[in-house]
């Protein structure tokens, strides 16, 4: 049982660092998650303040700045995880799934590779918000960073989920950026959503983000007077649901990506 148990430890480091070591040599990579959420915290939630928070009761870019935070870490993490439909078709994979370790084993190693490349990401964020003079917060900030983790995996997992029924990399990878960033926009990151209603509600209702942005809101402004403006659900709410999504996307996903990985 130990012997297992320090076989399987040491197959997730090995894999982990692996995906690190290859976000790390691709300068590139770096670039773009830094880039990305500058453009859009600088220039969407810039624009969105200007026009159309003069009366929100709070200050909406350190609004913004949360759910970009959240945003990153989700869409990076779904995204990397993609890469093993490409590594599948190269052949890079079939060693991996003929070695004694779990299926989960390789799937959790990869996903925490692909949340520190997500983390890099709050770079561009913090440079961004300086700039523009956001609030970082203090305490606030550092109770939101403790939770980021937890933001990689619920979208690490559902990229698991969704390459679990795909077999072609570029349909992957666009895939996942479809089912990715609609829900920046219908999930609250950069436009409140307490007042939505009919269709647009309901569609928040089903994205794993809505609960992810609301959790990092209910970290982030606890304790503070604007906190039931800006948070939705009751925090162990929004976890539980995250606890769900997380559970039902990694055990199908990997299920139906190890049956296609048998089935080359």
């Amino acid at each position: 049982m130990l012997l297992t148990l320090t076989r399987e430890i040491n197959a997730l480091v090995a894999i982990a660092a692996r995906e690190i070591m290859r976000f790390i040599k691709s300068p590139g990579s770096i670039i773009a998650n830094i880039i990305f959420p500058m453009i859009f915290l600088g220039i969407m939630g810039g624009s969105l303040s200007q026009n159309l928070a003069g009366n929100v009761g709070y200050n909406f870019l350190q609004f913004v700045m949360v759910g970009m935070i959240v945003f990153n870490m989700f869409m990076g993490t779904a995204s990397g995880i993609t890469s093993l439909v490409s590594e599948r078709d190269m052949n890079l994979t079939q060693e991996l799934y003929v070695s004694p370790i779990s299926r989960y084993t390789i799937i959790l190693g990869k996903m925490i590779g692909s949340g520190f490349g997500s983390m890099v990401s709050l770079i561009g964020v913090i440079i961004v918000s300086l700039l523009m003079g956001i609030p970082l917060g203090g305490i606030q900030m550092v109770r939101l960073f403790l939770i980021t983790p937890a933001f990689c995996l619920v979208g690490a997992s559902l990229g698991v989920f969704f390459i679990g029924f795909v077999q072609d990399s570029k349909v992957a990878q666009m895939g996942a950026m479809l089912i990715v960033m609609p829900q920046m926009f219908f999930a609250g990151s950069i436009i409140p959503i307490s007042h939505s209603t009919g269709i647009i509600a309901f569609l928040a209702k089903l994205m794993p983000l809505t609960y992810l942005t609301d959790l990092a809101r209910g970290v982030f402004y606890w304790g503070e007077p604007v906190y039931k403006l800006v948070v939705l659900h009751h925090p162990l709410l929004n976890i539980s649901v995250m606890a769900v999504f997380f559970l039902i996307f990694s055990i199908i996903g990997t299920i139906m990506f190890t049956k296609s990985e048998q089935n080359r």
